[in-house]
């Protein structure tokens, strides 16, 4: 599937801010509802599938928040089934056809590859998505306002254009940027294309290195000869980011990253995503579902509201690189 045109990568990114700011604004009322009439028993069993492409810290964490935040809101007897398709998509295809058949309250989907799976596989059974980046893209939802079907979820749409801007700000004189990234995953697709633009826009060559699998991720980096290296949140470079770091920390070059976990796993840097959080953000549409009969198709999909600027001191060292100080104070967290 082709990537979004600008105009289209524009409207999306207008309609999730604008989702956004009604989850802000609604999200006082919905606390105090809750609050004053619980009136749903959480202790009614229930059966949700969990199907995720493949494991790293991202969506590792996406997982454990979702998991998380319905124990917070009282849920005490649920069963998981959680499901690892290890980036294979004919295991991920088979995970949902499984799911199909198994008459599940809930299917959640982590990352996209998986959930195009369940989506393609199953009409029926109400399913939640996160770590998406470009849902109408990628044929899960027909419109991000109303989703028209049987799934709705959480979008992780990343700033591009400011990790672009942190990278100039941490070498100025940089001239090139290196991206690696899978060729078959849409969400990819689009922020590649968003860095093009980017690039374009900032007076940067972005050098480009297309992968299938995580066992391509270090002979890519190999290749790059670039100043700096851009980690969107391809799930099969973060799943392969050891060998991305093994390379910029021998040739003394920074790793700029699209969410916050990478960072803490030795990337520089990022103005980005708490997949945790984004987790917990997806539990509270599944709450909606399995307790007030909410219907997918209705429901917007969500953006979370506010990324985070991550700094990873150590890792500068290790990169050769000075974190300016002007960064270091507009940190919302740094990592040692």
């Amino acid at each position: 599937m082709r990537p979004l045109s600008r105009m289209g990568m524009v409207a999306l990114l207008a309609a999730l801010v604008v989702g956004a700011g009604v989850v802000a604004g609604c999200g006082s009322e919905s606390a105090t509802n809750d609050a004053a009439s619980p009136s749903v028993d959480t202790s009614k069993e229930f059966k949700i599938g969990i199907t995720q492409i493949v494991s790293h810290p991202a969506l590792d964490a996406s997982a454990e928040g979702f998991k998380e935040a319905l124990a917070e809101k009282g849920f005490t007897n649920i069963t998981y089934d959680d499901q690892n398709a290890q980036g294979d998509m004919a295991t991920a295809a088979s995970i949902a056809q499984k799911f199909a058949g198994e008459g599940l309250d809930l299917i959640f989907g982590i990352a996209t590859p998986t959930s195009q799976a369940v989506v393609k596989a199953d009409q029926t059974t109400p399913i939640v998505f996160t770590a998406v980046t470009d849902p109408v893209g990628a044929g899960l939802v027909k419109n991000v306002e109303a989703p028209e079907a049987n799934v709705t979820g959480v979008s992780d749409m990343l700033p591009v254009d400011s990790h672009l801007e942190l990278i100039k700000q941490i070498v100025p004189d940089v001239k090139t940027v290196g991206v690696i990234y899978s060729s078959g995953e849409v969400n990819s697709a689009v922020q590649v294309e968003l860095a093009r633009e980017a690039a374009a826009a900032q007076g940067l060559e972005l050098v480009e290195k297309t992968i299938t699998t995580t066992g391509e991720v270090l002979q890519a980096a190999q290749s790059l000869d670039v100043d700096a290296i851009y980690v969107p949140t391809d799930n099969n470079v973060v799943a392969g980011l050891d060998s991305v770091l093994q390379v910029a920390e021998e040739r003394k070059i920074p790793v700029i990253a699209g969410e916050t976990e990478s960072v803490s796993k030795g990337a520089l840097i990022t103005y980005g995503l708490d997949y945790y959080e984004l987790g917990k953000q997806t539990a509270d549409m599944a709450v909606k579902v399995l307790t007030e009969g909410a219907d997918p198709a209705t429901m917007p999909v969500e953006s979370q509201k506010t990324p985070k600027l991550v700094i990873n001191t150590t890792a500068a060292e290790r990169m050769g690189v000075t974190i300016p100080q002007s960064l270091l104070d507009k940190a919302d967290e740094t990592v040692n």
